[in-house]
């Protein structure tokens, strides 16, 4: 156990290393869903009615909408190693594919971290006024938390599972896309009708609506308990299956 998470460490300070390098792309996870917010916020804010200043209702699927997009960047990371073959030399080195993939997930977590940070100051400075208790505050942020995390192992796997990179980059699109069909820009009721059971049961909606819930200092219902079981499940068919593919590819 002490050699796994050591290893894990160090392959997480690897990962970290190879995002500093690769700034190109570091800025663009960055700034990108800064730049949606503000057009969001700019352009279209004015015309979407959601009973409140429309920079407050957008941050929180901003903030999913960022996590997503971070966490996406990880199975382009496991696909890029898995066809460099980098993969086979950590493994002649005794490193097994659990801290391996752990220090993906790792590096994933800090990226997305930075870029939430940069998110809501911009957000901040725009007149988002979160009234949150300190309690309310970290459940909020350990949803989002558990979020990025089992996005980024599911992202891990889908690295895996691809057979080039440009391939694993396909699942950014997914996870920009998902948050769209949810409560994360205009209220679902505003939705066509066909619409309503997807978005009002996907796992984006219930975490968006937790962290406005508990951001706002809003009721927020049962919508943690969901978001927490929707990440937990998500999390656990990610370990599982990264588990097997890992296996599959470096048999």
């Amino acid at each position: 156990m002490p050699d796994a998470l050591t290893h894990s460490l160090t392959m997480a300070g690897r990962g970290i290393r190879l995002s500093r390098r690769n700034i190109d792309a570091v800025i663009t996870a960055m700034l990108l869903p800064v730049m949606l917010m503000l057009i969001f916020v700019y352009f279209f804010g004015g015309a979407i009615s959601t009973g409140t200043e429309y920079v407050t209702y957008v941050v929180p699927g901003v903030l999913l909408l960022c996590a997503g997009f971070g966490s996406s960047s990880t199975a382009v990371s496991v696909s890029e190693d898995m066809k460099g073959g980098i993969i086979d030399r950590l493994r002649s080195l005794d490193v097994g594919g659990g801290p391996i993939l752990a220090g993906h997930v790792t590096a994933s977590v800090a990226r997305n971290l930075v870029s939430i940070t940069l998110v809501l100051g911009v957000a901040l400075l725009i007149g988002f006024r979160p009234s949150a208790t300190p309690a309310a505050a970290l459940a909020a942020i350990g949803i989002l938390l558990g979020f990025i995390v089992a996005v980024s192992w599911l992202s891990a796997a889908v690295g895996l599972l691809a057979k080039t990179p440009e391939a694993a980059g396909g699942f950014t699109f997914l996870m920009m896309f998902l948050p769209y069909p949810s409560s994360a820009f205009v209220p679902i009721d505003t939705m066509p009708t066909w619409l309503h059971g997807f978005a009002d049961h996907q796992p984006v909606t219930s975490v968006i609506e937790s962290l406005r819930g508990l951001l706002l200092g809003q009721p927020v219902g049962s919508a943690p308990w969901v978001a927490l079981a929707w990440c937990a499940g998500l999390l656990a068919v990610a370990l599982g299956l990264s588990g097997v593919l890992f296996r599959v590819r470096t048999a």
